[in-house]
Formats: C-alpha cells, structure tokens, sequence
C-alpha cells in the first residue's frame, strides 16, 4: 500500500473539512480556478493553465482506477510543468457504497491531501472489492485510513458525518444534471471527449471532431502516450 503520512489528520480536521465543504478547490489549487471551474470543485494546477481537465470518475470504477494507473501520470506530470490544470468532480458508480465511503474519506483529510486520498483508493480498489467480497470492506477503509494518519476516532467520525455524505450525494446528482453518463468522463477545455470509429478503431473526438495531431488519429486509450498527445494538441490550440 502507498503511504503518505505527511501529517497526522485529527478530529478538528475532519470538520474543518466538513465546513469548508463549500469552498471552491483543494488538492493545493492556492493560485486560483480556472473558468471552467464551479464551486465545490477540486482541482490543482495552476489556474491559468493553457489546458483544464475535468474528469468525473468513481474510487469503485474499474476503468477509472486503469485510467488513474495508466494515463492519469501524464496529466501530473503536465500539472508540474504548469500545462494542465487538473479538477475532479465525483460519481458513485461501479459500487455505490464503495464510492461513497471513499469519497467521504477523502473529504475529510485536509484539502491539500484530497487528491492523495483519492490515489490510494485507486491503488487499493482490488483489495477493497476483495474486502466487501468477505464482509471486511470497512477493515479495509479503516487501514487506508490509517496509512493516511487518521485515528480510529476520526475514522469513525468521518464515517458519520452527515454533511459530508449528503455533500458526496449532491456532487453525484450533479454530475447527472450535467449529463455524464459513464465514467470515467472528460471535459477538456470545456470540450466533452468523447469516442468515435476510426480509421483502425475507436479514437477520441470534441463535438464529433476526431482529434488529430501530427501523428494521426488519438486512439481511445487510457495510456501514457495518447494523455501526452492530447494535452499537447489541446496545449497548442489554446495558444493558437
């Protein structure tokens, strides 16, 4: 498991976490949103960013862990060079109770651990289905809760809150008013990614444009190199 035990979470920073829920970022997001951003969301890179990445996704998604896994660390990387600007809006799909608690636990770690919180569930989604297979789902929760430095305490604490689950449930209606059906889902520079047939298979289009670089056609494909190419060519199209 990946720890990240950069400070010890304490009760009070669980409900900080529950009044701040309202604010407009977290994960580090210190110099501003971009345009594209709403209230409640949570982002980071930098708000002038040539490139802004929304992804709806769930912690219990299958696809959504290979996406993280597999092209989510070009994204980073385009994060630290200042290129992308990186938010995520959550969804309870895949299974619902699984998301949920992941989601809440995530809330309640401080805001610049947010998107941390969210790595780890990834990371640990096999062990969590495994676990909710055997009747230990919570167990498992409760030890990535751990590695994160909360306490059994502010686990439970976390656990019950209700504010934060009715936060979880309200981002996830909205994610349904805006019309994502599937995750995980993209919106890049306020553009839906969406897949088209290509010429040698499914490749990736905005409003029915395929998108082409120099290389030809972007495949639909959760891999490193097609992320690279996709935040270049949209990197170029904001800079004209």
């Amino acid at each position: 498991m990946t720890t990240f035990t950069r400070r010890a979470l304490t009760l009070a920073a669980a409900v900080a976490g529950a009044v701040m829920l309202t604010a407009c970022s977290g994960g580090g997001a210190s110099d501003g949103h971009s345009s594209y951003e709403r209230e409640g969301d949570r982002g980071v890179g930098p708000a002038g960013a040539p490139v802004t990445i929304i992804e709806y996704a769930s912690t219990s998604c299958p696809g959504c862990a290979a996406f993280h896994a597999q092209g989510k660390p070009a994204i980073d990387d385009a994060v630290e060079r200042g290129d992308v600007r990186f938010v995520f809006r959550e969804m309870l799909t895949g299974q619902p109770n699984l998301a949920r608690a992941g989601f809440m636990l995530a809330r309640c770690a401080p805001e610049d651990q947010y998107m941390e919180v969210l790595d780890v569930l990834f990371e640990q989604q096999r062990a969590l289905f495994s676990a909710m297979q055997q009747g230990n789902a919570q167990g498992q929760f409760q030890s990535i809760a751990r590695s994160a430095g909360f306490s059994d305490e502010d686990f439970r604490a976390c656990m019950t809150n209700q504010e934060i689950l009715e936060a979880v449930e309200e981002a996830n209606l909205q994610a349904v008013r805006d019309g994502i059906g599937s995750t995980p889902s993209f919106i890049i520079n306020g553009q839906h990614l969406e897949q088209e047939a290509g010429a040698e298979g499914p490749v990736y289009a905005v409003d029915g444009e395929i998108l082409i670089d120099d290389q030809g056609e972007i495949p639909a494909s959760f891999s490193r190199d097609t992320w690279d190419r996709i935040i270049a060519l949209f990197k170029a199209r904001a800079e004209g």
